[in-house]
């Protein structure tokens, strides 16, 4: 046997290597007998292959700098393509491999190829056709019975006549034999045959499908290493083929999501290695997105990785690129948006990169542009969610939430549930509506075209079982942020961390609440006892994620006895619906037990408790006037359609009909709702006379109230703090026993300080929107008689007696008076002006925000007095000059109020106007002497006089709101007068006997003399002593110097009788410390009006005491009193708010 190509340069003959083929397939020679004499060497064949894929790498480098060409490196790079050109191709290994393939020899083949390095001998196309041609004539018989798709007509290939070819694959089974093997000496060479690729994705996809109908695990592994090594890597060496990229996107979808990902993870580092790189320098603007969105495509089907990291990388720069970017990603395949996310979530979990300012107190603009990027990108097209979602919930559970923004962005472009507490009053009054009223009118953008990307949202949340974690991980996360991620963080980053974790929990909550069935929602939140036990979830977050579904299974239940039992008359209806409330409800009312301790219980019921948690603004009201408001502007848009000459009719029609066809859903629901919200308060009426048992007193009941009920939801959301208040109005009206209005209102409004500064800046806000509401109400029975004598004249809500146990009102003289309320109206603004300028003259960044955001919130109720007005003006002027350099954000907030503050002031009135205040009597003494000791408040040291004497009326808080009286600087007794209980009793003995030879005199005598005046500072120094020195007289005598101060003391000792008698007639418990108290505030009265107010109505006048009458039950109390002390807050408090 001669030698072939002994010449230089000289081709060895094709029928040489054909022959060679068939002696070696035939066994008459050995492989190694030829192969030692084939030409070139297997050292050289190396050598060759290193030398390519270096530079392959320099061509690599070379594409990410900017090089300027010029003449001599084109002379060069021409020079190195002609010496390629030059050099002979001929290589006789190779030529005797394909002919080995050409005949079926595999075992021969295989030999060769483990010669050489991985994918040199399948470089050289002619040598990866001849291997795709053997690997279509083994697969051809599966293929035909498994991956032909219906209505296909393929080429039948007639097989090899050789039997020592490989055996064509019958089954799944069979692929191990060979054709996995073969495919991966293939590899990315594959893209030489796109019709064979497209037959190994559909058997691909075929036997996946086989495996999930079996149910068994995934079982997927061998395709999965096909689609790594071979499937990836010669997609991307193919010219653009869209439909190579779909039908390997179809195979992809079938893979668990995990594997699915980790592939595309792979395909990032072949398209690196390979360096086949292409730069884009991108000029994208609005005006060229379509042909630049083409190029993007093209260029995204061989390098997609490269090009979503550069997109990307500008995109965090640039965030004005985001809309021209999105719109020009419409030519990009389904593979290529999968990579898309798996690039974004890349760029999101770079550790090179801080997810905050240089500053430490806001998010990175990076991390916030990348965010509005994902809500834009995954609701215009269909890209799969569950990597992002499984990406913000692996984050939390490491306990961080910067990337919550991500979640709160793609819920709010898809869903359209946008969350701000800057909503209008028209949006929140929308908002108590039903889901079309929300729509329509409840958010800043029109909701349009979310039905599709909701439901995507939706599916990955479910199928990935990712719904309840996040909710879950987010509630507990709130805590974790001040807790645990705070750590060295700015105080002001902690805060917004906090309202981003909450404000996402809410409007994930919303989405969750509005898109999921019945069914789904039932079956994955758990109960109210195991979220907050076990989940350890914050109590508020746990009934708001509970919430709907008491909704939902009242209604069901409501349906079920309907239907048991049918009936037209609406009676029968809602005694239905309260048996509903009732079957579903007590499992709740049980469960809600182990929340809290025992204690709790004695005054609220888990009734009432859990009523108002299950309970929202859809239960309370119908907003009428939202619906009206509503359909009205349809109607315009109708009118205005038809007047529209340029619409062309077939769009006039459609119009028209979406728009009638929504004032007919809008009113239907508004009918649905009205029958619901009469259902609710008949329930409610039921119920309320079981809701608070007050075993203790009533300041406790209204205590425990405030703390777990009212404060914790009212600033959950700006919809829960208008429910709270509304919530307060509706117990009131519906008369519940031992619930008292007024101590409630009065403990909100006269200490606001603390919870002022525990509020995070948008928690500030929907404080500031309870305050207002609540004011609104208070502000509607100040301004008329008659709606206060309407809506509060004969409600127990505003009794001024307070007793441990029930009390039936009724006694006319026991409810507050009008005149008597404008005086505690006006004693609640001036608390709350004391509060806000102690706030402000705190220096503390948090205490100015916050207080700046509740007074713009409040701004339409308060201040409604024009000398608290004028002396917020002045605290906040002071603001602003002191922070116009040092701290931009507060000044830009006093500013802001400032301006609206001065608005206003054309609707402030005098103080004399906004309760009836007599002038007290010219005399020598200054009005600062007249003030004296007892301004012990701020703002009373710059402001008129009215500001000052409003420290008069402290004296009526201290029995209604004695926790909070700290913070007034006024130290009030705390009741427990037993120690020094007989001694008064026995002073007081002695008042009552001269009370009426003191009035008697007072009437003789039309003025005060200097005796009279020394013999009632003597009185007043015995009280004093008899009280046990309590230090809430002592601010105040320094006030006692006008002229009818002494007339004014006998007022107040006669009013003392009165109590007494009346205490009498109550429960025969009187308590001296509280009755000292009154004598206090009446006092403080008795001094504001000049003593010149005798013929007062209600509890005011005082009718001549019955002292004989009234003996033998003083010497029982007497002995009672000396045998046990009384509590703090227990017993018949009488208060005559001033």
């Amino acid at each position: 046997k001669t030698k072939p190509g002994s010449e230089p340069n000289e081709e060895t003959p094709t029928s040489l290597y054909h022959i060679a083929a068939a002696l070696l397939h035939h066994n008459l020679i050995e492989l190694e007998d030829i192969y030692v004499h084939l030409m070139p060497l297997d050292a050289s064949i190396v050598e060759e292959h290193k030398r390519e894929i270096t530079e392959a790498k320099q061509i690599a480098r070379k594409l990410t700098m900017v090089v300027v060409p010029s003449e001599k490196t084109e002379d060069k790079e021409r020079e190195k393509e002609e010496e390629k050109n030059d050099k002979a191709p001929d290589n006789q290994k190779l030529g005797l491999l394909e002919a080995l393939l050409r005949i079926g020899d595999w075992h021969h083949a295989q030999s060769i190829m483990d010669q050489m390095p991985a994918f040199y001998a399948t470089s050289h196309k002619a040598v990866a056709l001849a291997l795709c041609q053997l690997l279509h004539l083994t697969v051809e018989p599966l293929y035909r019975r498994s991956g032909v798709p219906k209505g296909a007509k393929g080429c039948l290939l007639r097989p090899l006549r050789n039997k020592r070819a490989p055996r064509p694959a019958e089954s799944f089974e069979d692929l191990r034999r060979d054709v996995f093997s073969m495919l991966c000496y293939l590899g990315p060479h594959l893209s030489h045959d796109p019709i064979l690729f497209a037959k190994i994705v559909r058997l691909g996809k075929g036997f996946m499908k086989e495996v999930q109908q079996r149910d068994s695990e995934f079982e997927g592994s061998c395709f999965l290493s096909i689609a790594d090594q071979v499937l990836l890597p010669s997609l991307s060496l193919m010219e653009c083929n869209a439909c190579m990229s779909e039908e390997l996107w179809g195979l992809f979808k079938l893979f668990p999501y995990q594997h699915s990902l980790g592939l595309t993870i792979k395909s990032e580092s072949h398209s690196i290695d390979r360096g086949k790189c292409i730069g884009c320098k991108m000029r994208l603007t609005k005006e060229n997105v379509k042909p630049s969105g083409r190029q993007i495509g093209k260029l995204s089907h061989s390098n997609p990785t490269i090009l979503f990291d550069y997109i990307l990388s500008q995109i965090q720069w640039y965030d004005n690129l985001i809309g021209p970017v999105v719109d020009s990603l419409k030519y990009l395949t389904s593979l290529n948006y999968d990579v898309m996310a798996y690039c974004i979530i890349e760029a999101l979990a770079n550790p090179e990169k801080e997810k905050m300012k240089h500053d430490d107190t806001t998010i990175s603009s990076w991390l916030q542009s990348l965010a509005s990027l994902c809500g834009a990108v995954f609701r215009k097209y269909p890209i799969e969610l569950a990597g992002l979602l499984q990406y913000v919930t692996n984050t939390l559970k490491a306990g961080k939430s910067f990337d919550l923004l991500i979640l709160k962005e793609v819920v709010q472009k898809m869903a359209g549930i946008e969350i701000t507490d800057e909503m209008t009053s028209e949006q929140m009054e929308a908002m108590t509506g039903g889901e079309q009223l929300k729509a329509e009118g409840g958010y800043f953008g029109q909701i349009r075209n979310t039905k599709k990307s909701s439901q995507r949202l939706k599916d990955a949340l479910l199928d990935h079982d990712l719904a309840l974690p996040l909710c879950l991980l987010m509630a507990q996360q709130r805590n974790g942020v001040v807790f645990l991620e705070g750590g060295e963080k700015h105080l002001k980053l902690v805060g917004k961390l906090y309202d981003q974790c909450h404000d996402t929990l809410v409007q994930f909550g919303g989405f969750l609440a509005s898109n999921l069935s019945t069914e789904d929602y039932i079956k994955r939140v758990p109960s109210i006892d195991i979220l907050c036990n076990q989940f350890h979830t914050p109590h508020d977050a746990a009934f708001f994620l509970s919430r709907p579904m008491y909704g939902h299974q009242i209604l069901s239940k409501y349906d079920e006895l309907k239907k048991a039992e049918k009936s037209n008359r609406q009676q029968q209806k809602v005694h239905k619906y309260v048996a509903a409330c009732e079957l579903v409800m007590s499992p709740v009312h049980e469960a809600v037990v182990s929340l809290h301790p025992p204690r709790v219980w004695d005054d609220l019921r888990p009734q009432f408790y859990a009523t108002f948690w299950s309970l929202t603004m859809y239960d309370l009201a119908v907003p009428h006037n939202a619906y009206d408001r509503e359909v009205k502007k349809l109607q315009v848009q109708v009118k205005a359609i038809e007047e529209n000459p340029d619409v062309p009719m077939n769009k006039k029609k459609k119009e028209k009909e979406r728009c009638t066809a929504l004032q007919e859903k809008l009113q239907e629901e508004e009918k649905k709702q009205l029958e619901h919200v009469q259902r609710v308060l008949h329930r409610l009426k039921l119920e309320k006379d079981n809701w608070l048992l007050a075993k203790s007193t009533k300041n406790e009941t209204i205590t425990k109230f405030l703390q777990l009920c009212l404060f914790p939801r009212c600033i959950f959301s700006a919809i829960d703090a208008v429910y709270c208040a509304r919530f307060v109005e509706l117990v009131h009206q519906q008369k519940t026993p031992n619930f008292c209005t007024l101590l409630c209102y009065d403990r909100v409004f006269s200490d606001i300080i603390y919870t002022v500064a525990s509020c995070t800046e948008n928690e500030s806000r929907r404080y500031g929107r309870f305050l207002c509401c609540m004011l609104e109400t208070v502000t509607r029975w100040h301004s008329d008689r008659a709606v206060y004598e309407k809506e509060c004249g004969n409600y127990p809500g505003f009794l001024t007696i307070f007793r441990a146990t029930g009390f039936d009102g009724g006694n006319k003289a026991d409810q507050l008076d009008y005149e008597n309320f404008r005086h505690v109206v006006h004693k609640w603004h001036y608390k709350l002006t004391k509060a806000s300028v102690h706030c402000l003259e705190t220096g503390e960044y948090t205490h100015i925000r916050n207080i700046l955001i509740v007074l713009t919130k409040i701004l339409p109720c308060y201040p409604k007095v024009l000398n608290l007005g004028q002396a917020l003006e002045c605290r906040v002027h002071k603001i602003c000059l002191e922070e116009k350099e040092k701290r931009p954000d507060l000044y830009a907030l006093a500013m802001g109020y400032s301006g609206q503050l001065k608005g206003r002031k054309a609707h402030m009135v005098p103080e004399n106007e906004f309760h009836h205040k007599e002038q007290p009597v010219r005399s020598a003494t200054p009005v600062s002497q007249q003030n004296g000791p007892g301004t012990t408040t701020k703002p009373a040291s710059k402001t008129e006089e009215g500001v000052s004497e409003d420290d008069k009326y402290q004296g009526a808080a201290k029995p209604v709101n004695k926790a909070n009286s700290t913070a007034a600087k006024v130290t009030t007794s705390n009741g427990n007068g037993a120690p020094n209980s007989t001694k008064t009793i026995k002073e007081r003995d002695d008042k009552e006997k001269s009370g009426k030879e003191k009035k008697e005199k007072k009437e003789k005598t039309p003025g005060n003399t200097l005796e009279t005046k020394g013999e009632s500072r003597r009185e007043k120094q015995r009280d004093e002593r008899g009280a046990g020195g309590k230090e809430e007289r002592a601010p105040r005598e320094g006030k006692e110097k006008t002229p009818k101060a002494d007339r004014d003391k006998q007022k107040a000792e006669e009013k003392n009788s009165k109590e007494d008698n009346k205490a009498k007639a109550g429960n025969g418990e009187p308590k001296e410390p509280s009755r000292e108290r009154d004598t206090g505030a009446k006092e403080s009265k008795s001094k504001e009006k000049g003593g010149d107010r005798s013929a007062m109505s209600g509890s005011l006048k005082s009718p001549v005491p019955r002292l004989e009458s009234a003996e033998s039950e003083r010497d029982h109390k007497r002995r009672k009193l000396e045998t046990h002390s009384s509590p703090s807050h227990s017993s018949s408090v009488k208060v005559s708010m001033a």
